[in-house]
This record gives structure tokens, C-alpha cells and sequence, in this order.
């Protein structure tokens, strides 16, 4: 039987690779502890999933939902980004609901990259922005990313070349892998650049509401002129511990969220009312719900970041995020670094250059593990002599 090339182009999914070296060690009777997949381990608000749980009685809910979601679920996201923001959306024209973040980014590259097309995708990043593109038959150009630029990309430097085939653009802050953060001076240059190269802007924004030390991020979309060409991905997932349910949104431009929804309403038969019921629920939660929960994830980075200074790695404090990023020694690859790690402690770290060519030399923690095993895990790097120290 013959199997698209497309499928044979993609790599490996980093943390498919990471869950079956998971499973050997535990095979092999070792107690893994992993700190690889950003995966919120709190536990759904219960106001939230009593919004599930009433609303999985109404039949109007057992049968296929709309594309575009709830109206009820689109105007709760249109009062939230009005509240946390400052921004006014068109429930009808400038929201559609979501299978989760991922799934909506993974349908973008459909939506607005044809055969020949070129994607500005950063390096490191999240797989999917590439992926996608492949899938929908364009080409990536990465964009080096790295701490000398305080991992933002330099535009100045993209060729008029690849500015010319180019049809969007991807950024994401706070960032995943790297915990980097943007203000909107940067956003302010994104939108010149998007503007003068006629190129569409993808914001990937899931990680706003993971935030230590009093920092907010802001929305792309605090910027004049960002909504003429962009669309920001948002989900409920990494906010309020819902990475299963798999709900989300996007908001902005409506001729390219129309473009989106074409796409969706043709692959997808939407989020279920039950779920965006429980999406309701949790968008109207109290902003202090947040802010407890960040002090469990900032007391987890202040922890893991003194522990990783202890073995000798570079790391900075990373102000929003489910991540830490750090600098591995000397010698090793962050492929050697991790497997050194696994086979000596039982501990996953995730390699960067799972991220991209720039991510090599560093290695991603997420801080999306209990206490008790978070407490196992630092003894043991603290009561570990690692080969660099030997």
C-alpha cells in the first residue's frame, strides 16, 4: 500500500520519542520521573466541570455542534479578551471556537499556505507551525532565534527573496520552548514588517495567563493595525488546567478567521456544546484563581532553576511559561545530555534540538509535575555527581 510522501517528510513527534523511552526504563524497573510534556497536573476547576456536567444533560448537546461555536461560548471570549486585554471582538465575525490551540494552528498552514508558498517559522519553536506547512505543501524558512536576541527573530535580516514568497508568519510569546517574552514595541515591528511584505500573522498566545513575578503579558492585538492582518491562537488548556477537554480559540481578522472556518467546517465537526459549556464556565472564572495557581507553578521554577544552577547549567528565571531553558555544558549534545540524565537518574529532560537547530545546546523542563515527585526529583539531581563534575 502506498503511503503519502508528506507523511514520510514529517519526523518523528518529540514526545511520542520521549513516551516510548519512558516506557523502556519503566520496563526496565526504573522509577521515571519526567519533566517533558507541558501538561498542567492541577486539576480542572470543579465550577468547571460542573459546567460540563449540567450541560451533558441537555440533547440539544449529544448532537453535532457548529463550526463556529457557541454564540454563548464566542461572546464569553469576546468579554474576556475585553477584560484582560482591553480589545473588542465581533463575537460573529472576529471568534471561532477550537479543537484545542494545536488543532486550529495545524489548519492555518490550509487555510493560508498553497504549494510554493514559504512560512517565516521560528527556530527554536513549536513543531506544528512546521509541520502544518508541509502538510499543506509549503516550504519553511526558520528564523534563528537565540539569547543574543533575546529570542526574538531580526526581521532585517529575512532576504527580500523569501520576504516576497512568503504568506505568513509565525510568533509566539511568552514562548514555547524557551519561556522568552515580548513587549509591544515588538509587536509594533511585526505589524510593519506583516504590512509592508503583505504577510499574514500567526500569534500563537496560549501561555498569557502562566505568568511569576507580577508579569502580564499583552496581546498582539493591543497593537494598531495588528487586526488587518492577524489572528491570535488562544486556548483554555495551559489557563485553567483543561489540556484534555481540548478547547480553544482564535480571534482577529475576519476574512482570515473566515478562511479558517472554511477549512475547519470541512475537515471537523466542531468542539462539543458540553465542552464549550465548560469553556463558559472557566472563561468567567475569578482572576484570582489565576494568581493562586501561578504561585504552586512559580514556587516549582524558583525550585527546579536553583537545583539546575547546582549541576552547572545556564538558566535564566523565566517570567511566563509552563517552561525552563537551559544551557547544557560543554561536550555533550542535548540529545547526550538527556539520555545521560535518564540512564543516571531516571529523570527526562527534553532535548532541544527537538525544537529546531537552534535549540541544540539547551534542554526544555516543564514545571507541569506534582509536588511530591517534584520533591524526588530535585533529591536526586541534587544528590547526583554528573560526569562534567566527576
Amino acid at each position: 500500500m502506498k503511503i503519502a510522501s508528506r507523511v514520510n517528510q514529517v519526523p518523528p513527534y518529540l514526545f511520542v520519542q520521549i513516551s516510548r523511552k519512558i516506557a523502556e526504563k519503566k520496563a526496565q524497573g526504573v522509577d521515571v520521573i519526567s519533566f517533558g510534556i507541558g501538561d498542567p497536573d492541577l486539576a480542572t476547576p470543579r465550577k468547571v466541570l460542573d459546567g460540563l456536567f449540567d450541560a451533558s444533560e441537555i440533547q440539544v448537546n449529544h448532537r453535532y455542534p457548529e463550526t463556529e461555536g457557541l454564540p454563548e461560548f464566542r461572546i464569553a471570549v469576546a468579554e474576556w479578551y475585553k477584560d484582560r486585554f482591553g480589545i473588542q471582538f465581533d463575537p460573529d465575525k472576529e471568534i471561532l471556537s477550537l479543537i484545542g490551540a494545536k488543532e486550529g494552528i495545524g489548519h492555518a498552514a490550509l487555510s493560508f499556505v498553497e504549494p510554493g508558498d514559504i512560512a517565516l517559522v521560528p527556530d527554536p519553536g513549536y513543531p506544528v507551525y512546521s509541520v502544518g506547512t508541509l502538510f499543506a505543501g509549503g516550504e519553511s524558512y526558520f528564523l534563528p532565534l537565540n539569547s543574543e536576541n533575546n529570542w526574538l527573530p531580526d526581521f532585517s535580516k529575512i532576504p527580500d527573496e523569501i520576504c516576497k514568497k512568503s504568506t505568513v508568519l509565525w510568533i509566539n510569546y511568552p514562548n514555547n520552548p524557551t519561556g522568552a517574552i515580548a513587549d509591544l514595541e515588538f509587536f509594533e515591528d511585526v505589524v510593519r514588517f506583516a504590512k509592508k511584505n503583505d504577510i499574514a500573522v500567526m500569534h500563537d498566545n496560549c501561555y498569557s495567563e502562566v505568568t511569576f513575578d507580577g508579569y502580564k503579558p499583552p496581546s498582539f492585538f493591543e497593537v494598531d493595525g495588528a487586526k488587518d492582518i492577524g489572528l491570535e491562537f488562544h486556548s483554555l488548556s495551559k489557563t485553567y488546567n483543561m489540556t484534555g477537554w481540548r478547547i480553544g480559540m482564535v480571534v482577529g481578522n475576519p476574512d482570515l478567521i473566515d478562511a479558517l472556518m472554511i477549512v475547519k467546517s470541512n475537515l471537523d465537526s466542531g468542539v462539543s456544546q458540553a465542552i464549550q459549556n465548560m469553556g463558559i464556565s472557566a472563561l468567567k472564572l475569578p482572576v484570582d484563581y489565576i494568581s493562586e495557581r501561578n504561585k504552586i507553578y512559580q514556587n516549582r521554577r524558583d525550585s527546579i532553576v536553583e537545583v539546575l544552577r547546582h549541576l552547572g547549567l545556564e538558566v535564566q528565571k523565566t517570567k511566563a511559561s509552563l517552561y525552563i531553558w537551559a544551557k547544557i555544558p560543554k561536550g555533550f549534545t542535548s540529545g547526550e545530555f538527556c539520555e545521560i540524565v535518564l540512564d543516571q537518574t531516571g529523570i527526562v529532560f527534553t532535548p532541544g534540538l527537538g525544537y529546531g537547530a537552534n535549540g541544540e545546546g539547551y534542554v526544555r523542563l516543564s514545571i507541569t509535575i506534582d509536588d511530591a515527585a517534584l520533591k524526588v526529583a530535585l533529591d536526586r539531581l541534587n544528590n547526583w555527581t554528573p560526569p562534567w563534575e566527576a
